[in-house]
């Protein structure tokens, strides 16, 4: 099993000792409840690095008002056998006052053009959250590389230009979605699925594809979203948005240049987000 760090005098024994031996520190943050797709994000770090860290850690300012953060499902035991599966050396679970210390802590704001637009319409801050607590942790951790799943395509953009913006000297790696059988991305909030809604699910993945591959064929997209929300209802969605946009900043498509179609759908309790690369 991984050993479980807990306050930062004992992670930065541990940090140091893997220095003082010249090892490479890659830095997997997540907020447990851990699946494959996770555990992908570990396996790509190890052959890159000599020393492999993962957080667990559901970070409340990353929640708005009504979201699921008391109800995110929290399962530390399992993570720590699943983590071990893959050669994680250690775990880094700080408790919520470690990392907001101060009652009124500082917080990042993430530039408009990266942040009000896909997720960050539907959830405001919730992109000021996630850049405040990895820059927390990429300062506590001080990893040479850190990994997050292309799943969350909207994030990493920010981060990367998060660290671009304060310099920070960490190398961030983007990795493949990984999905079930049928197609259905990897999330820990398919658990919030009925039977009924988790044979409907895969739809999502279906109308990406089907946008992306009609993109390509020149179609017009407002015709392709049209009809992409008109599946989506009738598999029992509730569409939040289906959009396409540039890969490199979110922006208007650009000729010759990569892009994605993002979506997001709420199905029962569950709000599932996706993209596929054109």
């Amino acid at each position: 099993m991984p050993r479980v760090v807990e306050s930062l005098s004992e992670l930065h024994q541990a940090i140091g000792r893997a220095r003082d031996r010249g090892r490479r520190i890659g830095f997997v943050p997540t907020m447990g409840n851990l699946h494959r797709g996770h555990l992908s994000l570990v396996e790509a770090a190890a052959p890159r690095c000599e020393t492999t860290v993962a957080s667990i850690f559901v970070n409340p300012t990353q929640f708005g008002p009504g979201e699921d953060f008391d109800a995110y499902p929290r399962s530390l035991e399992a993570d720590l056998e699943a983590l071990a599966s893959v050669g994680c050396d250690f775990v880094w679970a700080p408790p919520v006052e470690t990392m907001y210390p101060l009652k009124q802590p500082f917080m990042l704001r993430v530039p408009e053009r990266l942040a009000d637009c896909l997720c960050g319409r539907s959830r405001p801050g919730h992109f000021d959250g996630v850049a405040t607590v990895v820059l927390r942790l990429f300062s506590q951790v001080a990893p040479d590389l850190a990994v997050f799943g292309e799943k969350d395509f909207q994030q990493l953009l920010i981060l990367r230009q998060m660290a671009r913006d304060f310099s920070l000297p960490v190398e961030l790696l983007g990795a493949p979605i990984v999905r079930e059988d049928d197609g259905l991305a990897m999330s820990s909030r398919n658990g919030y699925l009925d039977e009924s809604e988790r044979a409907a699910a895969p739809t999502l993945y279906r109308v990406l594809e089907t946008t992306a591959k009609g993109l390509n064929a020149g179609e017009d997209f407002t015709a392709l979203k049209a009809q992409g929300f008109d599946e989506l209802e009738s598999a029992g969605f509730r569409p939040d948005y289906l959009e396409w946009r540039s890969a490199e900043d979110l922006g208007k498509p650009r000729a010759g240049r990569p892009s994605r179609v993002f979506g997001a759908a709420w199905l029962g309790r569950a709000r599932l987000i996706d993209n596929v690369p054109l």
